[in-house]
């Protein structure tokens, strides 16, 4: 972040405009809606600029004009002068904002979407103002008219919710319960009284949202394939626990105050034991806290997700599960290489290569059948054992493979090899896990990229 994102209070405050034409009036414009007391400096207005009310000083600009002011604006097609501009309102230590000139501005004006009171604002840090824009109107479509009248009503609320609960969770916990309630759609209707009267007999009532427990899929790492529902879900956990194989970038779009608890695991080094795991959950659960356990990929795909919801169960919980894309369908995905293709491929087996210590590994040689693609979970450690077992079972040595390497990330490798060559190309490309391997004829159709 280059430029701290700051509000400032302008009511009643002096600014100066420098500048009479379009690009002055389109400040003002703005300025006026945050109640500023604009001045403006020009020779000469554009018939809007001169219908605003503004002051006008119908001078050349002095730097004495900025004595007294809060802001200062340079908004003229003189480079010369906005420079002239800047120069002087730096030397008073005042924030000044040059139009187009993002190397003279000591402030941003961003893009504004405006519910008031409530306003978002996005900039680019003065390179794509376009792309800026572009954003507003997406958020400007994404934000309900009626969003404005949702904060007037919370900020009316918000003494008597100070009253009724005296912690700060109740407090965030009673204003999640009133935004998800019905009181928007009364709001939408333009009937704000009935959105009022209903939050009052919530807050009466004390109503807050229990804990939970939620299951949710990570993905295979690339923060954009979390599901909408994998999202929200995030972003209202109160405790968040995690994998080893989940990505920072995912971590990163839950709640910044939320707490975080690593459980990761890998093949021979178990820092948390499973059953320790369903133990925070239902620990934290029947807390009250709303529990996220954020797992690497789908959730009932290897990923023990079935255990900790019998956990859960059993200690009275219910759980959710929110689904996320499981490595085979992320790394197909990814390097174009589908699970199925009519002539190479009618069907797909999902598989782990890594069993619990004194469990039965998977019958690979009943598994080495033609026109059918195997997508191995966690089989590099294995990989030897495995392509010796599938061409016992009748596979050929020659049968294509691909091994993707932290699929969908940006540091994703990928090695396309066979069989016989397997464990050669994993130790010769040093492969870490995450990995995939997938084994099987549609393997012909990938094409390096060029």
């Amino acid at each position: 972040m280059h430029d701290f994102p700051l509000f400032l209070d302008l009511h009643g405050k002096a600014v100066l405009v420098v500048g009479g034409g379009q690009v002055a009036w389109r400040k003002v414009q703005a300025l006026h809606k945050a109640g500023a007391e604009v001045r403006v400096v020009a020779l000469e207005l554009c018939p809007e600029l001169a219908a605003s009310g503004a002051a006008h000083l119908a001078e050349a600009f002095d730097p004495a004009q900025l004595d007294d002011v809060w802001l200062a604006i340079a908004a003229t097609d003189d480079g010369e002068l906005n420079a002239t501009v800047a120069q002087a309102a730096n030397e008073r230590r005042l924030w000044v904002n040059v139009v187009d000139q993002r190397e003279l501005c000591s402030a941003i004006v961003p893009a504004v979407v405006d519910r008031k009171p409530v306003t978002i604002a996005i900039s680019s840090d003065g390179q794509a103002p376009v792309l800026a824009r572009r954003i507003r109107e997406q958020l400007e479509a994404q934000t309900p008219q009626w969003t404005g009248a949702l904060a007037a009503l919370l900020g009316r609320l918000r003494d008597k919710v100070a009253q009724r609960f005296v912690s700060f969770d109740e407090r965030r916990r009673f204003y999640e319960a009133l935004l998800d309630s019905d009181v928007s759609q009364d709001l939408a209707a333009n009937d704000a009284g009935k959105a009022e009267a209903k939050a009052l007999v919530q807050l009466e009532q004390g109503a807050v949202q229990p804990g939970w427990l939620k299951l949710v899929g990570a993905g295979p790492g690339d923060p954009d394939l979390l599901t909408l529902k994998a999202l929200q879900a995030l972003q209202a956990a109160d405790v968040v626990v995690y994998d080893r194989l989940v990505s920072e970038a995912v971590l990163d779009l839950a709640r910044r105050d939320a707490r975080f608890i690593p459980v990761g695991k890998e093949k021979g080094c178990h820092s948390v034991p499973q059953s320790e795991i369903e133990a925070i959950l239902v620990r934290e659960a029947l807390a009250g806290q709303r529990v996220v356990r954020l797992k690497g990929g789908d959730p009932f795909v290897f990923g023990r997700g079935g255990e900790e919801v019998l956990a859960a169960r059993a200690a009275g919980i219910g759980a959710e599960v929110v689904p996320g894309i499981t490595a085979a369908a992320a790394c197909s995905a990814s390097s174009q290489v589908p699970l199925t293709h009519r002539g190479l491929a009618n069907q797909m087996t999902l598989v782990t290569g890594h069993c619990q210590p004194g469990g039965d590994e998977p019958d690979w040689r009943a598994l080495a059948r033609a026109q059918s693609t195997l997508a191995v979970y966690m089989g590099l450690t294995q990989s030897s054992h495995i392509a010796a077992e599938l061409v016992a079972g009748g596979l050929s040595p020659r049968t294509p493979v691909l091994v993707v390497e932290n699929g969908t990330r940006p540091q994703e490798r990928r090695f396309r090899t066979d069989l016989q060559g397997l464990s050669d190309t994993i130790a010769t490309a040093q492969v870490q896990s995450p990995a995939l391997l997938i084994v099987g004829d549609t393997v012909t159709l990938y094409q390096e990229a060029s």
